[in-house]
């Protein structure tokens, strides 16, 4: 066979997405950007509050984009995965679009990833919350 079928989350369920992790970041008082991508990580939806840092925008996109490239959440997760790890974690760093902050995480759904969402505006703690938030709507 010649071809495949991916899987890959819906513009409809990446815009909801969006609004829980915004609601989150509302609740505790700071803005965000948002980026969620495909399982490819080619960016299917993005967003960005008022007043949410600069920085940010390229931030959430890159955790986004780790978060789907590895299969697993940016962050505690990374960190522990290359810590003792010298050549891993010198290496990891010179990834084109790598980034160890937390507020990343693949969006798997009936145990396929189809997407992945990255959060970033505040402490990675509070950006992993809203990440959170995005996240259980899968639920």
């Amino acid at each position: 066979m010649n071809t495949f079928t991916k899987k890959s989350i819906s513009t409809m369920l990446a815009q909801q997405m969006i609004e829980a992790a915004t609601k989150k970041a509302q609740e505790i008082g700071f803005s965000i950007a948002i980026t969620i991508v495909d399982e490819s990580g080619n960016l299917k939806v993005f967003s960005r509050m008022d007043n949410a840092p600069l920085i940010s925008i390229d931030a959430s996109r890159k955790k986004a984009v780790t978060a789907v490239g590895f299969g697993f959440p940016t962050g505690d997760a990374w960190y522990n995965f290359i810590k003792d790890d010298p050549i891993l974690n010198d290496g990891a760093h010179n990834l084109k679009d790598f980034i160890l902050l937390g507020g990343g995480s693949p969006i798997t759904i009936d145990g396929a990833i189809v997407g992945a969402i990255g959060v970033s505006g505040g402490h990675y703690k509070q950006d992993e919350e809203c990440m959170n938030a995005a996240l259980s709507i899968l639920a």
